[in-house]
């Protein structure tokens, strides 16, 4: 069995404080799973190994008011069989057993796990994990479904989406597909669908490139659009989908602008008889900059998820030209 103790050092006894202090047992005790969930909202619901050089390292001790010693502060182990001293700093394991706590209760998945499913060693948010993230960090349910927040069952579903194969006769309709539905299933392949897409295109917009997050680092402002609407069960394909901010996103959907088989950029002939006054912001010309736009919108880096021309082809025929 191993026996821990506090190194010894010229400052032991200001060390052994350390280790009894509330700020150094911050996140082993009521404040640590608000903390470690806040950091995972704000992260995108995976933060990286509690390695020496990680910015989460530090950013949690910030959080938590650490001075300099209590960062440094560090335990030894002795294995007494193996006659073998081992030396971990303290902060961090205070920071691995809190998470190890939450990977007990499958509030979050261990390093190992995720490493199986992102090719990354992370600590990753389960389902049941963001519903606790939310309602400890004040955010109502109700939000969950326009969050970006990764949780393994997601990641999951877009890891599918993302290697999925598409036919050349591709059709972007689901028939069987439900409208309305609160099955598991359903709500989770909806949510695969927008961070697959969202992912796709690097959290920026095809068309005009702007990449921007709230300022609590929790959203995005960048929306993955369907080319045919979910409304008329567009299937839940990056294929069928592409990433707009929310000016675009209402321009497509509405038939302001279509893609062409190349990739470019169309605009209705009708926006000669918008009135002058129409489509400015300040005095930049929203509308008008769209018919200046030049080559081809930005796609993801595999063609295999570039938006299906059979897509394409039935939003101009079906919503751009009307």
């Amino acid at each position: 069995m191993p026996a821990s103790s506090i190194a010894p050092a010229k400052c032991d006894r200001l060390v052994m404080k350390v280790q009894c202090s509330r700020n150094s047992r911050c996140l082993v005790a009521n404040r640590s799973s608000k903390l470690f969930f806040r950091a995972l909202l704000r992260h995108g619901g995976v933060v990286k190994e509690f390695g020496t050089r990680e910015a989460i390292v530090n950013e949690l001790a910030d959080e938590c008011g650490l001075s300099k010693v209590q960062r440094s502060a560090y335990l030894e182990t002795t294995y007494r069989k193996q006659n073998r001293l081992k030396k971990s700093k303290l902060w961090h394991r205070l920071l691995f057993r809190a998470a190890d706590s939450l990977a007990k209760q499958n509030l979050v998945t261990r390093p190992t796990e995720t490493r199986l499913l992102t090719q990354e060693r992370q600590w990753m948010l389960t389902e049941r994990g963001f519903d606790q993230a939310l309602a400890l960090c004040n955010i109502p349910a109700r939000e969950k479904e326009n969050l970006p927040t990764k949780s393994y069952e997601v990641q999951k579903i877009v890891n599918k989406l993302l290697a999925a194969s598409v036919p050349e006769n591709y059709s972007p309709f689901d028939t069987k597909k439900r409208l309305m539905s609160t099955n598991v299933e359903f709500v989770l392949r909806t949510r695969g669908f927008r961070q697959a897409v969202i992912e796709a295109y690097a959290h920026r917009c095809a068309v005009c490139g702007l990449k921007i997050q709230s300022p609590n680092l929790i959203t995005w402002e960048v929306q993955a659009a369907h080319i045919v609407p979910n409304g008329l069960r567009g299937r839940d394909d990056v294929c069928n989908g592409i990433a707009l901010c929310r000016l675009h996103h209402w321009a497509f959907d509405v038939g302001w602008f279509t893609l062409l088989d190349d990739y470019k950029l169309e605009v209705s002939p009708k926006i000669d008889g918008v009135p002058a006054h129409f489509g400015k912001i300040e005095k930049f010309q929203f509308l008008r900059s769209l018919a200046k736009k030049r080559g081809h919108i930005h796609l993801p880096p595999r063609r295999e998820i570039y938006p299906h021309r059979n897509a394409i082809t039935w939003h101009r025929q079906n919503v751009f030209s009307l």
